[in-house]
């Protein structure tokens, strides 16, 4: 018996020999390593910022952190990767985003005349007792693209409406929805954000009604109470899921996460906190500079956006080639004088580039006022990613600080910091490891843990970017949709003509219209253009900008005084 049991163990140690390499990376399959011990060695470990080991290996099993360090001892059956010249972080967190939960699609049918004025609470936008968590999708592409990044949690919110639900802190890793949720029902997720075609259609009509839900929602918790405490002589509560579902945020057991990204958006919400009284998450942040003392009293916690205007890089002087004409033998040519328009361009010019500063400037600003944030994903371009942290660290910010509003201080400001955002002991094994200084513009993320898993990502040739000379041709038929506080909007923009004299049209889902386009411009593979509309009787300027790659492009629609918003699309094949 004994010599059987023997041969038995041999045969599955061969088996495991086996099966071991093609195990190394997990996934979110059914399937487990046949070890959960993975050891990282001779690695710049940063276990915060400030806080860095040269030539250190981080110890991690069953997704916990157990030893990091340089005198650290790596177990026989532990999965070791040898980390030459690489750096390993914590791993990232993102503050307010939509990763893990599709789009829904647009199926709103017009509504009944009847209901506009005080319609049904779903078809105004109003569902606070959903929960993000029932619409989490673990295969979601979002969550790929986030993790290639480096993101291992993220504080994941709903879509449309002015309250689309209860929010959630998920994993980015998970063999289904629920296996992802770390903390259910997190915080309310609100925007100023109109129904269109009912009330509440305008953002002054958004915060009214969200004053009459807080303040009902107030009165029903009261009587609720008091009819517990004694019934007699009382009308039983009737039962209201809705109103409900704001009982927590009134009691202020649970914030309200809004999204607030200009600085006016950023005034109306801190009205609505100060009126009622609400714990306030502030997430989406463009325009805070202005106001960051009153942010900074309103006590909120604060995720500033990612998604940020282009800024463009200051040509340089090409170098002189052998046989170029020298000075004194080129003509003289007497210096044109600039004309009224060419200098009000140049100041218009000036005044955008000082206005895109102050956007890479803002964390620094909230840095000197000792304001914690963090970074929401909301609408950020995951391929924008790394050159948006490097304009913040051209315009003022450390990499330290970058690094802290990515692990330490959204941990800190999400109550996760027990369990994320620094390398030390019993901490939850989520990391990033990257070739060079994440920091550095030529560096690639190498592996990603979550929660233990280890997924490994092969470095890609990077395309060539593409120069003036290399415009793409913008013609054909373009189908778009943007999201606005208004609600979400699509159509077509048809492009024809030549290079140089392009024309076409755009339609607009919003007014039904079809409308010229005007000052079109094409700069390499950005084409732009502008249209005049009517919105209500009012004629408007709609200026869109579109960045063309292939058969799709990335852009953003502006609307004066409306503001900005990102637009995207693809474009349709010839029959």
């Amino acid at each position: 018996m004994q010599k059987i049991n023997g041969i038995r163990r041999l045969i599955a140690a061969v088996a495991l020999a086996v099966c071991m390499p093609l195990m190394v990376v997990a996934q979110d399959s059914d399937l487990r390593p046949v070890s959960k011990k993975y050891a990282i060695k001779n690695a710049t470990i940063v276990q915060a910022p400030g806080r860095v080991i040269p030539n250190g290996t981080i110890l991690f099993e069953n997704g916990v952190i157990k030893a990091v360090g340089t005198n650290v001892t790596i177990p026989a059956d532990a999965w070791v990767i040898n980390a030459d010249s690489m750096f390993v972080y914590a791993g990232f967190i993102s503050g307010m985003s939509n990763i893990g939960v599709p789009k829904p699609k647009d199926e709103r049918e017009r509504p009944d005349p009847k209901l506009r004025a005080n319609p049904p609470y779903k078809l105004a936008g109003i569902t606070p007792e959903a929960s993000v968590t029932d619409m989490l999708a673990h295969d979601d592409k979002s969550i790929e693209e986030f993790r290639q990044l480096g993101f291992t949690a993220a504080h994941t919110v709903g879509h449309n409406g002015m309250m689309p639900g209860k929010s959630a802190i998920i994993l980015l890793s998970g063999s289904n929805a629920p296996a992802m949720v770390v903390k259910k029902d997190y915080a309310q997720y609100g925007q100023l954000a109109g129904a269109g075609g009912v009330y509440p259609s305008t953002v002054i009509g958004v915060m009214a009604k969200y004053r009459d839900m807080y303040q009902k929602a107030k009165y029903a918790m009261e009587y609720e109470s008091h009819y517990r405490a004694g019934s007699n002589g009382m009308e039983r509560p009737v039962a209201d899921l809705t109103l409900e579902a704001l009982y927590p945020v009134v009691n202020k057991q649970q914030s309200v996460a809004f999204k607030s990204e200009n600085v006016l958006d950023i005034v109306r919400v801190l009205t609505l906190k100060n009126e009622l009284g609400f714990n306030l998450m502030l997430g989406e942040v463009k325009q805070g500079w202005d106001v960051a003392n009153d942010i900074k009293a309103s006590g909120a916690s604060v995720f500033l956006s990612l998604d940020l205007p282009e800024m463009k890089e200051e040509k340089k002087e090409e170098p002189k080639k052998e046989g170029d004409a020298k000075p004194e033998e080129k003509k003289e040519e007497k210096p044109k004088e600039k004309t009224a328009a060419d200098l009000e361009k140049e100041a218009l010019e000036q005044r955008q580039k000082e206005m895109i500063a102050k956007y890479y400037s803002q964390p620094s600003v909230l840095t000197s006022k000792g304001i914690k944030y963090g970074f929401s994903t909301l609408n950020a371009k995951t391929k924008d990613f790394k050159t948006v942290l490097n304009n913040m660290i051209k315009n003022g910010s450390t990499e330290d600080q970058l690094l802290a509003a990515l692990t330490t201080q959204p941990a800190d400001l999400l109550g996760l910091s027990a369990t994320m955002g620094t390398l030390d002991n019993g901490k939850m094994a989520n990391m990033v490891i990257t070739d060079k200084s994440y920091f550095d513009e030529k560096s690639n993320v190498r592996y990603v843990v979550v929660d233990g898993k280890l997924f490994e990502f092969e470095v890609k040739e990077k395309k060539k970017a593409k120069t003036d000379g290399e415009a793409v041709s913008p013609l054909g038929k373009w189908n778009y949709s943007f999201e606005s506080p208004q609600g979400p909007g699509q159509g077509v923009i048809t492009i024809t003509g030549t290079e140089g004299n392009y024309t076409g049209t755009m339609t607009l889902s919003f007014n039904e219209s079809t409308n010229d386009l005007k000052n079109v411009e094409m700069d390499g593979n950005t084409f732009s253009f502008s249209i005049e509309t009517d919105a209500g009787g009012q004629m408007i300027t709609l200026e869109v900008t579109m960045t063309i790659d292939g058969d799709s492009f990335e852009g953003t629609l502006t609307a004066g005084a409306f503001g900005s918003f990102p637009l995207e699309g693809s474009k349709t094949p010839e029959k």
